[in-house]
């Protein structure tokens, strides 16, 4: 839809509700296109020259843009000025929890890092302990980027969270310190804090600049430690009534011996495509994960990461000939029954393979899921290798706060 038929003049809302709109409208196309100048924006906008001379007024008393320099031959004059959004006029604060560590990025208002950070938490941690190694990313990361405080935080965390509260639900599979993080994240800070599935971050960061950019429907399955999917329909993140959506591990396939249950998700799809299972299935096929990851600890990570043993298990058989062109046609199979389930209930028409899993099978991985399903379903269903890379769940994370900040800074008030 043209610009012009988004702005609005005043005769078809109240002034402050016309004023709102058409600032935003600025400063999202300021977001988009770089700087402007007031004649840009007056073509792009569809607004009259007095009109954009008033909200560039507003929007530079708010803090919200300055004058970054001239444009045009001559470089002078008022018309001249090109107008950009204050980045510095905010940061944002992301971080993914993973169980072995928390990874914290900090952004400015328009999304660019400018400091990362990954701090370990040792198994043996009591909560405080990792709680305080946390924060200490955290400070470390606002301290890098030369902010004292952030305006937004986004929290990505593995397990359920209510969407109605915006909270922890079954807390008895998350661990403790996970909870006790974000509840001293949200007492020492006076901006929102938000928390977030990760996968569901996954998602975004995939459909903003990943593997499902011009897709407004379409399913991430996570493949990890453990299994998940985010569901977008429509261009919108769905979450279910209990923010349960997307938790393919309980879902019951053939082939596990067993069913799930309400208490654990043995038996379920989990006990196919988690890192356990796929080590178990490597080792059918005379491959094995590097010593101390091996199926016995394939929960546990190697020292100091995240990263499930099936990773260097899936990547090994990319080059491993014969074996493990075989593995990988046998993992597909797997993989292919729960995204048989899922098209056969939603439909996406596009499924991107995420985690760290399911990210380095790559296009090869993804082509033999997309074979092994045509074989299932006979709805037509893209398989994508996901592309955002291993910090899609921190990226995310950015994206969710940048979005939350800009929804309440780019509705200036009078």
């Amino acid at each position: 839809m043209p610009a012009s038929r988004t702005a609005v003049t005043g005769r078809t809302a109240s002034p402050t509700t016309a004023r709102r709109i058409n600032d935003r409208l600025a400063l999202q196309l300021l977001q988009k296109e770089g700087p402007l100048t007031a004649s840009q924006l007056k073509a792009m906008t569809g607004l009259s020259r007095p009109t954009v001379a008033d909200l560039v007024e507003r929007l530079q008393e708010a803090g919200l843009i300055a004058v970054v320099g001239e444009s045009g031959a001559q470089r002078r004059g008022p018309n001249a000025r090109l107008y950009g959004i204050v980045a510095d006029r905010a940061h944002l604060v992301g971080l993914d929890m993973r169980t072995h560590s928390v990874s914290v990025a900090v952004a400015d208002l328009l999304g660019r890092v400018r400091a990362e950070r990954t701090v370990p938490i040792g198994p043996d941690d009591a909560p405080g302990t990792a709680v305080a190694t946390a924060l200490g990313g955290v400070d470390q990361a606002l301290a890098a980027a030369g902010a004292h405080r952030p305006h937004t935080i986004a929290v990505g965390a593995p397990g359920l969270v209510d969407p109605a509260t915006g909270r922890f639900g079954g807390a008895d599979w998350i661990p403790p310190w996970h909870v006790a993080l974000v509840g001293e994240l949200r007492g020492r800070t006076a901006g929102p804090v938000l928390l977030e599935n990760e996968v569901n971050l996954a998602a975004i960061a995939e459909q903003r600049d990943g593997a499902a950019r011009e897709r407004d429907t379409f399913v991430l399955l996570w493949l990890g430690h453990g299994t998940g999917a985010a569901v977008v329909l429509d261009g919108t993140l769905r979450r279910g009534a209990s923010g349960g959506t997307g938790e393919i591990g309980f879902l019951p396939v053939p082939g596990t011996g067993g069913l799930p249950s309400a208490s654990g998700c043995s038996g379920g799809f989990h006990s196919l495509a988690g890192s356990a299972a796929i080590c178990e299935l490597a080792a059918e096929h005379g491959l094995f994960a590097p010593a101390g990851t091996g199926p016995d600890r394939a929960d546990e990570p190697p020292a100091g990461t995240d990263a499930p043993p099936a990773e260097a298990l899936v990547r090994a058989a990319l080059t491993a000939g014969g074996a493990g062109a075989a593995f990988l046609d046998a993992l597909a199979a797997r993989i292919a029954l729960g995204v048989a389930a899922v098209c056969a209930v939603l439909d996406p028409g596009c499924v991107v393979l995420g985690g760290e899993t399911g990210r380095s099978g790559g296009d090869e991985l993804a082509d033999r899921v997309a074979g092994q399903l045509a074989r299932l379903s006979p709805l037509r269903t893209e398989v994508r290798a996901g592309t955002v890379g291993g910090r899609a769940v921190l990226h995310g994370a950015v994206l969710a706060a940048r979005e939350a900040a800009q929804d309440e800074l780019f509705a200036p008030a009078d």
